[in-house]
């Protein structure tokens, strides 16, 4: 949907980058138009009232002008600023991999409500969970389903038999699980256990209240995030930038906490870089 001259819209920033001495150039996920960009400008300046506005991950409501080249953010009022998310080290570099799988599945101007919803509550938990790892896993699921690439775990996705719980094969360009005698026919399918097939169920049908009394692993967890990792950058055709950053957080943070203490699912520090175009 092409905005008209002037337009509001609820925004989530995505990603930004610097235009010429003062100004920035924002990349927003809105619940009405889809993702956009606009031109901040002044931002960069100390005293600019834009400046709270284009912090990444900020949830607000926007006045935008339509521009000839890029649109103009005129004004605005902040929703939730997400403070976690920037000043959490982890959960800033979760953020960024949501920010990015967002940007890199969509094009601008395309309306999705249902996956602004998505974002905005993937936001929301990430401020609170402990539970990153999974609460990504759902993330990709639900964002999978929404961008119409919900992947087969009932059935085979080559001859359509009735999965059995056992270990059957998941093929990123077949959409889903391969049965063992089918498993063959894809050199790039991967053996994928019944617990994995079982967690991705709960993430795709179920609910979140029950998905969080499930406990997880730590190679189980691994699993399936290979698997989705793999589907994800597959359908994209290419690596997602902010996952290797994410992995490095994640050890860095595993690293600093004794092995006889749990294992937290946040560091601290401060994170400001993109991760999305």
């Amino acid at each position: 949907m092409t905005p008209p001259r002037s337009y509001r819209a609820e925004a989530i920033v995505l990603r930004r980058t610097e235009l010429g001495e003062a100004d920035r150039v924002v990349t927003f996920f809105t619940a009405e138009y889809g993702k956009l960009k606009a031109v901040a400008k002044g931002v960069r300046k100390p005293k600019s009232k834009l400046a709270g506005l284009v912090e990444l991950f900020t949830h607000s409501t926007l006045q935008i002008a339509r521009g000839r080249g890029l649109d103009v953010l005129s004004q605005g009022e902040v929703i939730h600023p997400f403070l976690p998310l920037k000043t959490d080290l982890a959960r800033s570099s979760c953020a960024f991999y949501v920010a990015e799988l967002v940007s890199r599945f969509t094009v601008e101007h395309q309306e999705n409500v249902d996956l602004f919803d998505i974002l905005l509550g993937t936001m929301v938990e990430l401020c609170e969970t402990r539970k990153s790892d999974l609460l990504l896993r759902r993330f990709e699921m639900q964002l999978l389903q929404c961008m119409g690439y919900r992947p087969n775990l009932y059935h085979c996705t080559a001859c359509n038999a009735q999965l059995k719980p056992t270990t059957n094969a998941f093929s990123p360009s077949g959409g889903g699980v391969l049965c063992p005698a089918c498993a063959g026919a894809d050199p790039a399918a991967r053996g994928i256990s019944v617990n994995s097939i079982k967690v991705l169920r709960l993430l795709q049908d179920g609910d979140w209240a029950t998905a969080l009394r499930v406990n997880i692993e730590e190679h189980l967890a691994g699993e399936l995030e290979h698997v989705l990792r793999v589907y994800v950058e597959y359908l994209l055709e290419r690596r997602v930038q902010s996952a290797t950053w994410m992995d490095k957080v994640r050890s860095e943070v595993r690293k600093a906490v004794p092995p006889d203490l749990p294992q937290p699912s946040q560091g601290k520090g401060r994170a400001d870089t993109a991760a999305a175009h």
